[in-house]
């Protein structure tokens, strides 16, 4: 057995003996056959989508094992949130998943109004649905535009990013910023819609199925598309179930199973929407549930703008929501409120919650402790992308190490909400 590995930033290749590599990697994989080979994929290759290293054991070109090498990416953000107040915390969300940062910020604030005892308005709650429903879009545009660029799909991955443009503006209008948005708040959203966001959003609706149709033109039936697809990398619902999977990578696998219907939050159980499910739980099945999961989202967006409800998008409650900007001109008392909520924040009581939300990737979920301090006393994240990752070497055994991307793919893995 060798291990060939990329030396640094430069092309040349070192062999390592046996010996070598059981004293360099130790118990990071069982070695079935001293006469397989080690490869080590990563952690700068593109499709491992971010800095993920796989150790994989290879009998000619047949993947006998596997593990992921994770840790690169480590920020601590979790331990950082800790040393902020709830407000100042809820920045770091952001960067965990950076292609559904308003997901994320969803989780968060929910699991904060939960452990203050508090909700969100009628507005608030329909403006979360629309633009969460929005960055489910966007996200599965990233994911099917690297994952057919993967597999030598390069007209999707232009298109897919041309549309995910449009959404980025959208979410610049309502927050100022195309990514790390931290719009939602405790209580509310940050500001309402402007004005300039129905035209946007109405037109978006307009071309983007059309635009849906071609994907599914290129791809859907597509023979070289299934042949890369078709049978690979399947799971069962029961091996997923056991695994703790979530999103399409559960629901491929034809278990119906997701947290907006089961646990709904933000008025989901007001929507009508359908849970697309797989039954073959390959490659092809996660891509078609998340391809379907995007109409859905679609219908979900123009259901939340259609009935939108009129009335203020934060609640009257001034221990956690700051005074309006209006009063901030004319009030003494607004200016002091204002400069001692985002200063000093706000006493959270003492106790702990769990919060979860189905984010582009599955199971979203926030734990949260307060001591009564304008600080968590603990900040977790159950994120999906950690726990998808972890079933990537039963998806792999006895596939051809040249479907290893296509795999990797279908579970739409990323690596910030995997190195908290």
């Amino acid at each position: 057995m060798t291990l060939l590995q990329q030396q640094g930033g430069s092309d040349t290749v070192q062999e390592l003996t046996v010996e070598e590599v059981r004293a360099k990697y130790g118990t990071l994989m069982p070695i079935d056959d001293e006469e397989n080979m080690l490869l080590s994929m990563g952690p700068q290759h593109p499709s491992t989508h971010g800095v993920l290293r796989l150790v994989v054991e290879l009998d000619g070109e047949t993947i006998v094992n596997l593990a992921p090498d994770i840790g690169f990416l480590h920020t601590g953000i979790e331990k950082s949130m800790e040393n902020q107040t709830y407000l100042k915390a809820q920045v770091m969300t952001d960067r965990m998943d950076y292609l559904a940062p308003m997901s994320n910020n969803l989780g968060y604030v929910l699991a904060v109004e939960k452990l203050m005892g508090v909700g969100s308005t009628p507005r608030a709650d329909a403006i979360r649905v629309l633009l969460v429903e929005l960055q489910r879009v966007s996200s599965h545009l990233v994911w099917l535009a690297t994952h057919a660029l993967d597999i030598a799909a390069m007209s999707v991955f232009l298109y897919c990013f041309r549309e995910r443009e449009y959404i980025l503006d959208l979410f610049e209008m309502v927050s100022g910023q195309r990514m790390m948005n931290t719009y939602f708040r405790p209580g509310g959203v940050w500001r309402d819609l402007p004005e300039e966001f129905g035209p946007a959003l109405e037109q978006f609706l307009d071309f983007m199925p059309a635009r849906m149709a071609d994907y599914e033109t290129l791809l859907k039936d597509n023979p070289i598309w299934l042949q890369r697809t078709k049978d690979i990398g399947i799971i069962s619902g029961e091996d997923a179930i056991s695994w703790g999977l979530t999103g399409a990578c559960l629901r491929g696998s034809g278990v119906d199973w997701d947290i907006r219907k089961a646990t709904p939050y933000c008025g989901y159980e007001t929507y009508d929407f359908e849970v697309p499910l797989g039954t073959v739980g390959d490659v092809y099945d996660r891509y078609r549930c998340r391809i379907e999961e995007m109409w859905q989202s679609l219908s979900l967006i123009r259901q939340a703008w259609e009935k939108m409800p009129s009335g203020p998008v934060n609640i009257d409650d001034r221990k956690i929501v700051p005074p309006p900007r209006s009063e901030l001109g004319s009030s003494m008392e607004a200016v002091i409120h204002h400069f001692k909520l985002w200063t000093e924040g706000f006493q959270a009581p003492k106790g702990y919650i769990y919060q979860a939300i189905e984010s582009p990737r599955g199971e979203f979920g926030c734990y949260l402790r307060g001591d009564g301090s304008a600080k968590p006393a603990r900040v977790h994240f159950r994120t999906p992308s950690y726990v998808n990752l972890a079933c990537l070497p039963t998806l792999a055994k006895g596939t051809f190490v040249a479907d290893l991307v296509a795999i990797i793919g279908s579970t739409d893995i990323v690596l910030g909400e995997i190195d908290r």
